[in-house]
């Protein structure tokens, strides 16, 4: 995510490698407009996903926060920064690290799951998710504050070409391109999950890379298999040739 943030489904990213870098450097760029988003370099279920904004200007990591965890259950908190920040200080252990981006205002109209086969899409599955979202007042655990199901759709759904076009014309060629990685090394079943981003002065949506799987990709739409096997029967041929 931080090195194609440059790319058309980027969006002002950065990269923690260590704890001093975070925190010497996050408090400022809590300064900029909007809450932030921190994710840990790896996990599941909303583990060491953080929504982060400032309630209170103080002198460094003396401010104060609000945050919430994206784990299921979760309610927002407040808290000195340096106090949340020493509680991020489990991601860098064993070479671990921290991605930093701009909250997403759209996040309430859904996650888009853009699921992939080598550099083809092959289906899409989109879900209202509630992850980041103040639970409802009936508290976290209540049914309104649960994810909706993950709607699966065909490659050629009409309401996701624009997104389509993009993930195959430009943007997979030019994370290969930046990343070093040719069409026979990419995974024959792989996904990108993407955030409506701000609309364009025409009134078109934009979109925001949240995530990248490769392992643990299922389930996937009823359409997909067949491309997929497809895509691997043509890789095993083209083993074979060489």
């Amino acid at each position: 995510m931080h090195r194609t943030k440059h790319l058309g489904w980027g969006t002002d990213t950065h990269l923690y490698r260590t704890a001093a870098n975070f925190t010497g450097e996050f408090s400022s760029r809590l300064r900029s407009p909007g809450p932030r988003v921190l994710k840990q370099n790896r996990g599941n279920g909303g583990q060491g996903v953080w929504k982060v904004e400032l309630v209170s200007e103080l002198a460094g990591n003396a401010s104060v926060v609000r945050v919430l965890h994206a784990q299921r259950g979760s309610k927002p908190e407040e808290m000195p920064l340096a106090e949340f920040m020493a509680r991020c200080g489990a991601y860098f252990a064993s070479d671990g690290c921290v991605v930093d981006q701009p909250f997403q205002p759209r996040l309430p109209e859904g996650m888009i799951r853009c699921y992939m086969g080598v550099d083809k899409v092959v289906g899409f599955g989109h879900q209202l998710i509630k992850a980041l979202i103040p639970p409802p007042p009936e508290g976290p655990d209540s049914p309104a504050a649960q994810p909706g199901p993950r709607i699966m759709h065909g490659a050629d759904a009409d309401q996701f070409q624009a997104l389509r076009e993009k993930m195959e014309a430009e943007w997979t060629p030019q994370m290969m391109e930046v990343l070093g990685i040719d069409a026979t090394s990419l995974p024959i079943i792989w996904d990108a999950d993407f955030l409506y981003g701000p609309r364009t002065s025409s009134g078109e949506d934009s979109y925001v890379l949240c995530e990248i799987n490769v392992s643990s990709v299922f389930a996937i739409p009823d359409q997909a298999p067949a491309a997929i096997a497809r895509l691997a029967l043509r890789r095993l041929h083209s083993g074979r040739e060489r």
